[in-house]
């Protein structure tokens, strides 16, 4: 979903997902339906004396509610800070701190891969919660009790000092990609590659995450477990996939499995909606580069000339539907670099581009197909000469010739 920045803290963005402006006020409504629950649970954990007659009577559990809630998710920030402040001292810049419907999540630039700065800034997190946990503990065990305004206050400070220990707790379990999950990749790691070391901690990950959703669901149907289970399945094997193709494409640059220029179909900028529809009929394609004087000027797909009346496709050129909001790439970036921008940009081929030159195309299949023989062989030395295309005629493995774009954008 949209997220919205609220602000920044030692120079990183904050942001509110609007997940978050959902979850917030059923956090509050939780804790207020609770309150009586809480004040037995402080009374007996840390030995309080809160009367409950005095928090329990008309709005003032939501409002306890309200600011229990606001102090935990100012918790669960600091406890991403305690992660961004770390990466950044080891030289990863912090993209964004993002609150949403799990908490919080502190966006790398790049993952470590170092053991010891991944270990250190997995720990950061539960460490700044641990902390927490213990100044409100100390507040807490000062403050008198007696007065309701006073208990109020205890009851807040006591509830921030229980759940920051229990965040921190709860993070440290081996559910990768949470922190716990990272910690034992760091482990792994200082005996295995890199890439070996995240397949292991993510398979413990997704164990834990079903075990996690089971009790969701026959422990009495928590849906938040069961969302955060999900959560972490998905996390585990996304960032599983995303570590290892990094390491096959390690070294591999687009000119390496690029469609070149001289390979590529395109088609003119003037042209009409009636030819490319033709085109792409006859050639069985979804979509071209468009050019204009020998540069490329846009990209258009079997959706931009579906959206012209057929009564009006021989009068439209393909520069009045084309997309002109290029995303491009260079020659000799990284492969991984590719497969990034076309997932932040949400499209499935990059025009490559020296210069102001087109130079040739690459799309989601040259990647797949190559990390298919990658790790099949060990190398793209096995691949037949370099930039050809496999012995399927010139086409991908889905039934497109590489090199043209797809419907996406």
């Amino acid at each position: 979903m949209r997220s919205f920045r609220i602000g920044s803290a030692f120079g990183i963005p904050i942001k509110l997902d609007l997940t978050f402006l959902l979850v917030l006020p059923l956090f509050a409504y939780i804790i207020g339906t609770q309150v009586g629950l809480w004040v037995d649970t402080l009374n007996g954990v840390l030995g309080a004396d809160i009367a409950l007659d005095g928090l329990s009577q008309g709005l003032t559990p939501y409002v306890l509610g309200t600011f229990a809630a606001v102090g935990l998710f100012a918790s669960v920030l600091l406890h991403e800070l305690g992660h961004s402040l770390v990466a950044r001292r080891f030289g990863f810049p912090i993209a964004s701190i993002t609150l949403w419907l799990f908490g919080g999540i502190a966006q790398l630039s790049e993952m470590p891969e170092d053991w010891k700065q991944e270990l250190y800034i997995a720990l950061a997190g539960p460490a700044v919660s641990v902390a927490l946990g213990a100044l409100f503990y100390a507040v807490f065990a000062v403050l008198p009790g007696g007065e309701p305004v006073l208990g109020a206050v205890l009851f807040v400070v006591g509830y921030l000092a229980i759940t920051n220990v229990a965040l921190a707790a709860f993070n440290l379990l081996p559910g990768f990609p949470m922190d716990g999950g990272r910690v034992l990749r760091a482990l792994l790691a200082r005996t295995r590659p890199y890439a070996r070391a995240t397949q292991i901690a993510a398979e413990v990950g997704k164990v834990f995450a079903i075990v996690l959703g089971l009790l969701g669901l026959f422990g009495g149907f928590n849906i938040f477990l069961v969302g955060v289970a999900f959560f972490i399945y998905i996390g585990a094997a996304s960032e599983a996939q995303q570590t290892v193709m990094k390491a096959a494409f390690e070294g591999v640059t687009v000119r390496d499995i690029m469609t070149p220029r001289e390979r590529l179909h395109v088609i003119d900028a003037r042209d009409s909606v009636a030819t490319l529809l033709d085109r792409m009929f006859s050639e069985r394609h979804t979509g071209y580069p468009v050019m204009r004087d020998g540069r490329v000027v846009g990209l258009v797909t079997l959706e931009d000339a579906k959206a012209v009346k057929e009564v009006e496709r021989d009068a439209y050129r393909v520069e009045e539907v084309m997309s002109t909001d290029l995303v491009t790439i260079g020659p000799d970036a990284d492969a991984m670099e590719a497969l990034s921008r076309m997932q932040q940009s949400s499209v499935g081929r990059l025009p490559v581009m020296d210069g102001e030159s087109l130079v040739g195309l690459v799309s989601r299949t040259d990647l797949m197909t190559a990390l298919t023989i990658i790790r099949s062989s060990g190398s793209l030395d096995a691949r037949r000469p370099r930039n050809a295309r496999a012995a399927d005629g010139g086409r991908g493995g889905d039934g497109e010739r590489p090199g043209v774009p797809d419907d996406s954008r």
